[in-house]
């Protein structure tokens, strides 16, 4: 998949974690015809191009990964602070894009198709359809700008209470809107601990063989962040980071503690997700208590304003 541009770097400085919070959920380039200059007016004209998928508009696009991203049940006003981050990230690859903007087929699991929705609400299909293009609606043209420039806008499913400093991971402050957020109502989020049992590979038999097992038992956990997510962990005589090791076992989260169990290796995870941006159980619960997408957004990345798509230019 692509990575995300002027900022490679830093991934491989931060143990490839950035990879994940920028690829997921919106990993797209765009293909644009015509001017240079995209007006708000025209926004619904512009086209994405994914491989298997062809071309679409990009509100098209963004109901999509908000229809993959975000539970349809989620309040309105959080259904409506996800569709400004997607929309931005969206135009962030856009100012980005280059070549005939044809993507990877990966990329076309990021969001989910009209077919998809169908398959996954069944009877609920156009409740839910129509509850997310009134999100993409009632924000229409909105992005979140930091200063001049438009604001990276990862979110996540679940903290373990805080969300997490961007500085800390990355060890740059490119990002100073993205720091640690209490979000105390998630720690009662009924996922919010989860418990995975790894076994030593050399000794799964039977029922066991097969799955993911880890290569040994010498595992230490070397550095956490402020808010208790793993930054390095040893494994036997390799290091990694703890996205890496989320990734690797398949865990919730990164936010771990390790304890030996009858030969085996429980993990214990808290939260979701990458811990970076909004929480979006935090954001569904601000919504719960009347609160607009708009205050979510500023709780979320402080010092960000949400100003109107007036005009992107493509740099190629």
């Amino acid at each position: 998949m692509r990575r995300y541009k002027g900022i490679g770097g830093k991934v491989k400085q931060a143990g490839c974690w950035l990879l994940i919070i920028v690829l997921l959920p919106y990993i797209i380039t765009v293909f644009i015809n015509g001017p240079k200059v995209i007006t708000a007016s025209k926004a619904d004209e512009t086209m994405v191009k994914i491989k298997k998928n062809g071309k679409m508009p990009v509100e098209e696009y963004c109901i999509g990964v908000l229809a993959r991203d975000m539970s349809a049940d989620y309040e309105k006003e959080a259904l409506n602070a996800q569709a400004v981050l997607i929309r931005t990230e969206v135009y962030r690859m856009i100012q980005e894009a280059g070549g005939d903007g044809t993507l990877p087929e990966e990329a076309a699991d990021e969001f989910w198709t009209e077919k998809q929705m169908k398959s996954a609400w069944g009877m609920r299909y156009a409740e839910n359809y129509r509850k997310l293009k009134n999100a993409l609606e009632s924000t229409a043209g909105q992005v979140l700008f930091y200063g001049k420039d438009l604001a990276m806008t990862p979110f996540f499913n679940l903290s373990n209470g805080y969300t997490r400093d961007a500085k800390e991971v990355l060890g740059k402050e490119e990002y100073p809107y993205l720091k640690i957020v209490e979000c105390p109502g998630d720690v009662n989020a009924e996922n919010e601990i989860q418990t995975v049992i790894l076994e030593v590979k050399s000794e799964q038999k039977g029922e066991n063989e097969g799955t993911t097992g880890i290569e040994t038992m010498d595992v230490e956990i070397q550095e956490t962040d402020s808010v208790g997510y793993v930054l390095k962990i040893r494994v036997g005589d390799k290091e990694m980071s703890g996205e890496e090791f989320r990734n690797k076992y398949h865990l919730a989260s990164s936010c771990f503690t390790l304890q030996p169990y009858n030969g085996k290796l429980r993990v214990t995870t808290r939260g979701a997700g990458h811990g970076i941006g909004m929480s979006q159980y935090t954001a569904n619960e601000m919504a719960k208590k009347k609160q607009g997408y708009r205050k979510i957004l500023k709780y979320f990345f402080e010092g960000t304003d949400i100003k109107e798509v007036t005009e992107i230019i493509k740099n190629v």
